[in-house]
C-alpha cells in the first residue's frame, strides 16, 4: 500500500516538474528581462555607490515580488493544463472554464473552436445516421436476396438432367458467399458491435464451414485433408466461423481442379489454425499489401475473381477478435494461412 502511494506521488511530483519546465519555457523571454532587469538596477547602485544593504533589500524586494508573482502565474498555467488535459473527455465544458479563466482576447478563439466541435459533432451524428441506414439497406437486401437465391436452388434440384447444373450450383455457391462478405464488411465497419468470448469448438466451425463449400468441394475435385482437432480456443464463435469461411473460400477460388486442402493445427506453435492449399500462390511483391482494402493483387487482376476484400475482412476479424494472422505463399505452389487464437493480442476498439 504505502510502496502504491509513494508511486503515485512520484508520478504526481514528474506531471508537475514536467508542468514547470514547460512554463519556464513558454515564459522564456518574460525570465530573461526580469534578470537583465535586476543586474541593470544593480550596475545602476554600483555606479551610484550607494549602501550595499540597499541593493541587497531591493534584490530581495524584488524576488519576493517576483516570485509571488511567479507562483501566481504558474498556478493558473497548472490549472490551465490540468483543464486541457480534460478536453478529449468534456470539451464544451472544459472549454466554457478556459474562457472563464483568461481575458476576453481569447474569447473569440475559444467561440470558434466550440462551432467547430459543433459541427464535428453534427458530422459524426449525421455519419452514424447515414452507416444505419446503409445497414438496414444491406441487411434488408440480404434477406430479400435469400428468395430468388432460394428459388434458383429448388429449380437447379429439381432439373439435375441440364448440361450446366453443376457450374450452375457453383456459381450460386459463391452468389451466396459474396453476399454475406458485403454483409459482414458492413458490420465489421459498425462500432459498438458486441462480442461474446466463449469457448469454441474448432471442429464445431471447420466441420460446418467445410459443409457449406461442399458443393465447391466436389466438383472442383479437390481433395480436403482435415481431421477431428479436438480443440478449444477462446473467441467470438460468430466472427470465428466468418473468418475461417472467408480463408477457406479463398483457398476454394485460387486452388485449380484435383487440387488439396489441408487444415490442421501448427505442430510447433500452441493454437495456431493452419488452413494450406495448393493453389496458385501469391507474388512476394504483392504479400506486403493483400491486407490492404481493394487491393486485389497480380493474380486477382488476371482472373478477375478478386475483390480486394476477402483479406482486408480476414484481417479486421483478427484484430477484432485479439488474434493474430500471417501469410506465407510461394507462386504456383500454394499458400498456407496460419492464424493464432491464443489472443495475446490487444482487441481492436471502435
Amino acid at each position: 500500500m504505502a510502496y502504491k502511494r509513494m508511486m503515485t506521488l512520484l508520478k504526481a511530483t514528474n506531471k508537475v516538474i514536467d508542468v514547470l519546465k514547460a512554463f519556464i519555457k513558454a515564459n522564456y523571454p518574460f525570465f530573461l528581462a526580469y534578470v537583465l532587469n535586476l543586474c541593470v538596477f544593480s550596475f545602476i547602485y554600483v555606479l551610484g555607490q550607494l549602501p550595499l544593504y540597499f541593493l541587497v533589500f531591493s534584490i530581495e524586494l524584488s524576488l519576493f515580488i517576483g516570485g509571488c508573482f511567479f507562483l501566481f502565474k504558474f498556478s493558473k498555467y497548472y490549472k490551465r493544463f490540468r483543464l486541457l488535459e480534460r478536453l478529449d473527455k468534456d470539451p464544451f465544458e472544459t472549454l466554457k472554464q478556459l474562457s472563464s479563466n483568461h481575458d476576453p482576447s481569447e474569447a473569440f478563439f475559444h467561440l470558434k473552436i466550440e462551432n467547430l466541435m459543433g459541427e464535428i459533432q453534427q458530422i459524426k451524428k449525421k455519419s452514424l445516421q447515414r452507416n444505419a441506414s446503409q445497414m438496414d439497406y444491406f441487411t434488408l437486401w440480404l434477406h430479400q436476396i435469400k428468395t430468388p437465391i432460394s428459388a434458383i436452388s429448388l429449380l437447379m434440384q429439381r432439373d439435375t438432367k441440364s448440361l450446366f447444373s453443376h457450374q450452375m450450383e457453383q456459381e450460386l455457391v459463391q452468389i451466396e458467399n459474396y453476399t454475406h462478405m458485403a454483409l459482414n464488411y458492413l458490420k465489421i465497419e459498425q462500432s459498438g458491435s458486441d462480442l461474446d468470448f466463449v469457448q469454441v469448438s474448432l471442429d464445431r466451425v471447420i466441420k460446418e464451414t467445410v459443409k457449406k463449400s461442399s458443393i465447391l468441394f466436389i466438383y472442383k475435385h479437390i481433395q480436403l485433408d482435415y481431421q477431428e482437432i479436438d480443440k478449444s480456443v477462446l473467441s467470438d464463435e460468430k466472427w470465428l466461423k466468418v473468418l475461417v469461411e472467408q480463408i477457406v473460400s479463398n483457398s476454394l477460388k485460387y486452388t485449380p481442379e484435383g487440387g488439396k486442402i489441408k487444415i490442421y493445427m501448427s505442430p510447433t506453435t500452441e493454437d495456431q489454425l493452419i488452413i494450406e492449399d495448393t493453389g496458385i500462390g501469391i507474388r512476394s511483391e504483392d504479400l506486403p499489401r493483400i491486407f490492404e482494402r481493394g487491393y486485389s493483387g497480380f493474380n486477382g487482376r488476371i482472373h478477375e475473381k478478386s475483390t480486394g476484400l476477402g483479406l482486408f475482412l480476414s484481417q479486421e476479424i483478427t484484430k477484432r477478435l485479439g488474434h493474430g494472422m500471417s501469410i506465407e505463399s510461394t507462386v504456383g505452389k500454394g499458400t498456407k494461412v496460419m492464424i493464432d487464437l491464443a489472443r495475446t493480442s490487444l482487441i481492436k476498439e471502435y
